[in-house]
């Protein structure tokens, strides 16, 4: 067995990744605790798969290093296999198949057999809530039930780290928040650390921490919580024929610093009521329309990045 190298349950450090001249991870580095639920917040196209590619040992990385459970995924990837889960975020399911016949043949793929197999495949149905239905054909399932056997494959031979890619694509919002309270339940009872990556703001408020990427790089970390208050005070938007002028007016007027966000006037304020009063008293003929709220997971974004979190992309 190849000697563990690092004590965190996953540790990237300046990873770099480039498709041609697209760069999908620039110079990433973080590092996950054991039974950890740790998030990965990103635009579609921020790199979250193209990390989860390298983390899973698909791909090595051009630059930097990366450990899952202790082991380097370039120099022992058999070792990363042993202890590592996956649920990527395309279906991996055999529709004509039983779910006893997909779990049995990925526990033949981990070398798992006979009396040993049969317990623990069982012991995995009835974990993820799928004991009844190990003889149904997958191509039967609901969304929710699909998801489930895919996370007991990737729980079959018993991993410390689960790697779970969109892990709710596809499902209605009843199943998506079973699926959260399971991934609650097996880090509380079974110590499991989870990777989850998501686009979705609801699922990143439920991590314990998160790694905000954009474009492949880190542009924040740390709990939710502290995350949203690190922005600070509340968020104002304006919406006005002309926002560049409204916005050089209102920097002109009061102490504050407005920035034009997608043709909209964006104003962070330690009291966003009393901003809101003052600019509307000078220049509430100038608007069509108003928001005043606190600070979301997609203003943190904004802030670090200067793009909405819905329209970024790379490029």
């Amino acid at each position: 067995m190849t000697a563990t190298v690092t004590t965190s349950a996953v540790r990237a450090a300046g990873l770099t990744y480039r498709y041609g001249d697209r760069v999908a991870l620039d110079n990433l580095s973080f590092d996950v605790a054991e039974g950890e639920l740790f998030g990965l917040l990103g635009p579609n196209g921020g790199g979250k798969t193209t990390l989860f590619r390298v983390l899973s040992t698909l791909v090595p990385p051009q630059d930097g290093e990366a450990t899952v459970g202790g082991f380097d995924v370039r120099t022992a990837p058999d070792d990363v296999r042993g202890v590592l889960g996956v649920t990527f975020q395309s279906p991996s399911l055999d529709a004509k198949l039983t779910v006893r016949e997909n779990l049995t043949h990925h526990g033949h793929l981990y070398g798992l057999r006979g009396a040993a197999l049969k317990a623990r495949l069982a012991a995995v149905a009835d974990r993820l809530g799928v004991a009844d239905r190990l003889s149904d054909a997958c191509g039967g399932l609901s969304g929710g039930l699909k998801r489930r056997v895919e996370i007991a494959k990737g729980l079959l031979h018993d991993p410390r780290v689960l790697l779970l890619d969109e892990p709710s694509t596809g499902l209605d919002p009843t199943a998506r928040s079973a699926l959260w309270e399971l991934l609650r339940d097996l880090q509380r009872e079974d110590g499991v650390t989870t990777l989850v990556t998501t686009h979705l703001m609801e699922e990143a408020e439920r991590c314990d921490r998160l790694a905000i990427l954009d474009a492949g790089r880190l542009v924040a970390e740390g709990r939710p919580d502290d995350l949203r208050a690190a922005v600070g005070g509340d968020v104002l938007t304006l919406s006005t024929e002309n926002p560049d002028a409204l916005a050089e007016a209102v920097r002109g007027r009061f102490d504050l610093s407005p920035t034009v966000l997608d043709g909209r006037v964006r104003i962070e304020a330690p009291a966003g009521h009393e901003a809101l009063r003052d600019v509307m008293a000078a220049f509430g003929e100038d608007v069509t329309q108003v928001t005043l709220g606190k600070p979301t997971l997609g203003d943190v974004f904004t802030a670090r990045t200067g793009k909405r979190f819905d329209v970024a992309h790379t490029v």
